[in-house]
């Protein structure tokens, strides 16, 4: 075990609002010293969430450097603090994020990094449940996201509004591939939404979308178009590991930040996001998966999504891929059978 405190703020909320800062309350991130939890952390302090932030990873050069370079930007107030060790990572913790997964390679599907990734997920959900029960909320962001953040929710004994996983991102994928297609600029289309599994699986939603004030269909895009562009928006994740030759790290970072953001008191977070649902009126049971959310101090809401037949014929087919990766983890005994999630964590 390793920490270093960097700079150290005396405490007294009202030198923390004079320096912007939402909250005085500790934030830890897991998986610091990789590139999406080291975006995350200059992310949180440039957005000036919390000055006290504990960086936590099992690579101690790499989590120790990007502590170094925290510190070199000079943050006023900021209290940065790092170390291998989970007890010290997780105690006091009111708002964690993790990107503490293998990241996916080219060729891979999220799907390829289930089994390794849930047993890490166990293990998060694990320290949470000792160290910090009383953690406000959790982000959860390695994939396969939807059953990581499972994992992570039934291991933790968390409440499910508590917990959420990103989800985002193929929503404002979509949202760019249509602002290109029709020639304007990106905040210009509204409701440009997926929901369901964050996977090859996940289900596109058109029907609501609107471009500078109208409806997408007034843009008669073709239905090969419209193919082009829901590809483009599946493999949007697969487009970015040719080009740059590694996983996204940026947008992730900065959508994770913004969800904590929102569960600080911070400005509402409404891209939807990965959360647990069990839902009769939805007729979806016992997954985590992309709804229409929002997530806000007191957690994360959602509501049914509506949409065309096609729309919800295909959110079904998602929901059905997440109750079968489900049922894999509960065959590989990382996490209990349905029926049994309640000696586990018995808010579910």
């Amino acid at each position: 075990m390793e920490i270093v405190i960097f700079a150290k703020q005396n405490g007294h909320s009202s030198n923390i609002r004079k320096m912007g800062y939402l909250t005085n309350e500790k934030l830890t991130i897991v998986g610091a010293g990789g590139a999406i939890g080291s975006n995350m952390v200059q992310t949180a302090l440039m957005l000036g969430l919390t000055p006290n932030i504990c960086l936590y990873d099992i690579f101690e050069p790499g989590v120790h450097g990007v502590a170094e370079e925290m510190c070199h930007c000079a943050f006023e107030g900021a209290n940065i603090t790092w170390t291998t060790d989970p007890e010290v990572a997780f105690t006091g913790a009111k708002y964690i994020i993790s990107s503490g997964g293998a990241p996916r390679k080219e060729g891979m599907t999220r799907e390829d990094l289930l089994k390794g990734n849930c047993k890490i997920a166990a293990e998060f959900g694990d320290f949470i449940k000792k160290y910090c029960p009383d953690v406000k909320h959790v982000v959860v962001i390695f994939n396969p996201a939807d059953v990581t953040a499972l994992t992570a929710l039934i291991h933790s004994g968390l409440k499910p509004e508590c917990l959420t996983s990103l989800a985002a991102l193929d929503s404002t994928r979509l949202q760019e591939a249509i602002a290109k297609e029709c020639g304007v600029a990106q905040s210009e289309v509204q409701n440009a939404r997926t929901y369901g599994g964050h996977g090859e699986q996940m289900a596109v939603f058109a029907s609501k979308i609107t471009v500078a004030g109208k409806p997408l269909s007034e843009y008669n895009i073709s239905a090969e178009k419209w193919e082009e562009i829901k590809h483009t928006t599946i493999q949007g994740g697969s487009a970015i590991i040719k080009l740059r030759g590694r996983s996204s790290f940026q947008s992730p970072a900065y959508q994770a930040v913004k969800m904590i953001e929102a569960a600080m008191g911070g400005k509402e977070f409404t891209w939807p996001a990965g959360t647990y649902v069990n839902c009769d009126k939805c007729g979806f049971k016992n997954v985590m998966m992309a709804m229409p959310t929002t997530i806000d101090a007191t957690g994360v809401h959602f509501s049914a999504p509506e949409g065309t037949e096609e729309e919800m014929a295909n959110l079904q087919k998602s929901y059905e891929h997440l109750c079968k990766m489900r049922d894999e983890i509960i065959s590989l005994g990382i996490i209990p059978p349905v029926e049994d999630w309640k000696s586990e964590n018995p808010n579910l």
